[in-house]
């Protein structure tokens, strides 16, 4: 039973998200864009539209140097798992906290061209748990992925903007997972390892009348190659334990968005869809630098595992309200679908579709700097799972999933 189960925690060492959005990508990274629940691509004007829509950068207010730091803080409470079989086989997942810097920088204009950069955390995961059912396949993991993002904008005719970029990846990942059976038969497994990657971005906006904004972004897909150290045990037939290089190829997979925003007096609304290409992580297969010469690990850890994820689309609408000249007030709803399917769903994401609620503000302290804050509720459907045989696969239901983000950032012109 647990080895089966092992063989799953190995395959999914990317698949714990943080639930900022369903999967493991983290799409709320500056104050707006978490104020107004993601829907911040069309309306961005700020320093952030760097990252959210560099072809926008054409368009901020002020031919100045613009920055924005910022700062999140992401609480994930315990989930909650009840298997239809035994008590026994009930878990809690440990709660998580994580802080994640952020900045932005977009130059002033260049005879209609405009530079910009920005430092974000994109996708990340963490799920633990210690309960021997859930723990078999999912002990620890974590990611952390940082993206550095140059890019670079030029304005056609006051109506026409076009930007590219390069995506610059690092990502740090940790995964184990220790499983004991009834006759106390043990299969462990640690790896740690980290990448470098690249991949581009393009935007495209139009700004048919002065108040209104359709904007096109599409984020490359990138493929995560880890490489690092590998650690499997057993007792099986005999103790037995082999330290080892190891490496694992997983998508960041590509998103592609449409946004419109249109202005009205002091409100701004943006409408949002985007879609994420999640149907790339179709299986998972670890490579060893030396062949696994125990043949109970072998089979456990070696083969390819399908993990058929489907792409999945977010709905968002966010809306932003100046109250004054100093102040302004915003609100975001998104529904974002889950790509996970029943059949591989797991301890180590369990997925479901998401509602997320939102509210912010920004407050001018003076004529050069900003304070900006924002929360985002992020709610998870409870799930039943039923998938592998009746006895080795899970027979259950998965209950307060869910997430809790705020962010504050202050904006600086020079």
């Amino acid at each position: 039973m647990k080895k089966k189960i092992s063989l799953v925690a190995l395959s999914a060492i990317l698949v714990a998200g943080t639930a900022m959005a369903s999967g493991y990508r983290i799409p709320e990274q500056s104050v707006n864009s978490t104020a107004k629940a993601g829907a911040n691509i069309a309306s961005a004007t700020g320093a952030d539209s760097s990252y959210f829509n560099p072809a926008n950068m054409a368009w901020t207010d002020d031919d100045k140097w613009q920055f924005e730091g910022g700062l999140q803080y992401i609480n994930l409470p315990v989930v909650h798992y009840a298997d239809n079989r035994s008590t026994f086989m009930y878990g809690d997942s440990k709660a998580e906290n994580f802080f994640i810097p952020t900045f932005f920088l977009v130059s002033p204009d260049m005879y209609n061209l405009r530079f910009g950069i920005s430092l974000t955390a994109p996708y990340g995961l963490s799920k633990r748990w210690e309960q021997p059912f859930p723990r078999a396949t999912a002990e620890e993991y974590s990611l952390t992925v940082l993206e550095m993002n140059p890019t670079i904008s030029y304005e056609i005719l006051d109506m026409i903007s076009l930007s590219g970029g390069v995506r610059m990846v690092y990502g740090d990942a940790t995964v184990s997972s220790y499983a004991m059976t009834a006759d106390e038969s043990i299969f462990s497994r640690k790896m740690e390892g980290d990448t470098y990657q690249w991949g581009y971005n393009l935007a495209a906006s139009i700004r048919p009348v002065e108040e209104m904004n359709i904007t096109i972004t599409y984020r490359s897909h990138v493929d995560l190659d880890f490489e690092g150290d590998v650690t499997l045990a057993t007792n099986v037939p005999a103790p037995y334990s082999m330290d080892t290089g190891g490496n694992v190829s997983i998508p960041a997979p590509a998103v592609f968005s449409v946004s419109m925003a249109y202005t009205f007096g002091p409100a701004t609304i943006d409408l949002t869809w985007d879609k994420t290409f999640w149907s790339e992580y179709e299986s998972i297969a670890f490579g060893y630098d030396q062949p696994i010469t125990n043949p109970t690990l072998d089979m456990i850890f070696s083969p390819a595992v399908p993990k058929n994820w489907a792409d999945s689309s977010a709905y968002r609408i966010g809306l932003d309200y100046k109250v004054s000249e100093q102040a302004s007030v915003m609100a975001g709803f998104a529904y974002d679908e889950t790509p996970v399917p029943e059949s591989t769903l797991g301890f180590e994401l369990p997925d479901s579709d998401a509602f997320l609620y939102s509210i912010g503000t920004r407050l001018q302290l003076n004529d050069k700097m900003t304070l900006g804050l924002a929360y985002l509720y992020d709610f998870k459907k409870s799930r039943t799972v039923v998938n592998g045989t009746p006895d080795e696969g899970i027979n259950g239901e998965f209950t307060d999933s869910r997430a809790h983000l705020f962010n504050i950032g202050l904006s600086y012109d020079f």
